[in-house]
């Protein structure tokens, strides 16, 4: 979420235009999602935390390559680098903490998710002092050893079996892609579109949202990027009371009731331009990012164990592999003058995903 707000940094140093931009934030998350379905494979098959290890230092490499390209083309293949570095995190702690708290794992997965957003709340205005103090390089590569850190940490406490029950025979590529069947179920099908849907906003909304503040609302990059990294400070909130919520009360009344008020804050963001109103306004937004720990959790109870790697790597690839176009079509339709109008798109298509919640079953497949 640093990327967002050194946007305009990297349009002045490479010539970008927005919807170049755009092209490279849907780059970085094609390849997130594509590497999805072999990470969920391994994560079937090998120890998790060797996979989150292995993602965080690829992830740290590929930005050291980012901050010291010398063309727009070598800033693509860096960034096409990041994301399928990326791509081996998700699955693997997903199906470590399905295994750690079974039963819990829609609150377990709110809280981590949480604490991933408390560092998306506070890098961002860091990212916009050392960019405008230093270079934009400063502000994305601040990152890099820290990342570096987590992933030594990660490996030395690593256990040296799985934590996962192994098959007692490896899949097949075949029986892997058996899982693709799963899409047919209503339940499964469903969710496999609400979560397109709703990555294709998240990714359109955090691509732009500090540019847009920026050029359309007037304000400094300071602001923005305060007021963007507020936007994950309320998710610190909203995705372990989301989690707790689907534990106790189920997919769709949790999900229609994270989904209804970032609805009316998409239709809300066009009309109004003081600072306070911003803030409010970001916060009736931020309560989608809730939907993880929902949708995830829903997703990783309605496979067996043996394939549930497999399959959330199946349904992540799909579903974040189509999401990818959002930034790319998002930074079309603002080049063309209708920053506006694509954030009433976006509250028009939040209104369908709640449409689908409400009309799909309850009870997860298994």
């Amino acid at each position: 979420m640093v990327y967002p707000i050194i946007i305009p940094d990297l349009e002045t140093a490479y010539g970008l235009t927005l919807a170049v931009s755009g092209l490279l934030v849907s780059v970085l998350w094609f390849f997130a999602a594509i590497g999805q379905l072999p990470g969920g494979m391994f994560a079937d098959r090998y120890n998790e935390r060797a996979l989150m290890a292995t993602s965080t230092v690829i992830v740290a490499a590929a930005l050291g390559l980012v901050i010291t390209s010398s063309s727009a083309v070598v800033l693509f293949l860096a960034t096409a680098i990041w994301g399928l570095g990326h791509s081996l995190y998700p699955i693997a702690r997903i199906t470590f903490l399905s295994n750690l708290y079974s039963g819990r794992l829609g609150s377990a997965l709110g809280v981590t998710m949480a604490t991933g957003d408390i560092g998306q709340t506070v890098l961002p205005p860091i990212a916009s002092t050392l960019a405008a103090a230093v270079a934009w390089q400063a502000g994305l590569g601040f990152v890099t050893p820290f990342l570096v850190l987590a992933g030594i940490i990660i490996a030395t406490t690593s256990t040296p079996q799985s934590t996962r029950v192994q098959s007692s025979s490896s899949q097949s590529i075949s029986d892997t892609l058996g899982v693709f069947a799963e899409l047919r179920t209503p339940s499964i099908g469903l969710m496999t579109a609400i979560l397109f849907l709703y990555m294709f906003i998240w990714q359109s909304f955090t691509a732009f949202y500090p540019t847009y503040l920026m050029q359309v609302k007037g304000l400094p990059q300071s602001t923005a990027s305060v007021l963007f990294g507020f936007f994950f400070a309320v998710g610190v909130f909203v995705k372990p009371a989301a989690g707790a919520a689907y534990d106790r009360i189920g997919m769709r009344k949790s999900l229609v009731g994270i989904l209804l008020p970032a609805v009316a804050g998409f239709f809300l963001l066009p009309l109004l331009d003081t600072v306070w109103f911003l803030v409010g306004i970001t916060a009736l937004i931020s309560t989608m990012l809730g939907t993880g720990a929902v949708t995830q959790s829903f997703l990783a109870d309605s496979f067996s164990d043996e394939m549930q790697g497999a399959g959330l790597g199946v349904v992540r690839t799909v579903s974040a592999s189509l999401a990818a176009s959002g930034p790319v079509i998002f930074g079309i339709i603002a080049d063309h003058g209708y920053f506006d109008q694509g954030y009433l798109a976006l509250a028009v298509i939040m209104a369908v995903v709640i449409g689908l919640t409400v009309w799909m079953p309850d009870v997860a497949h298994s």
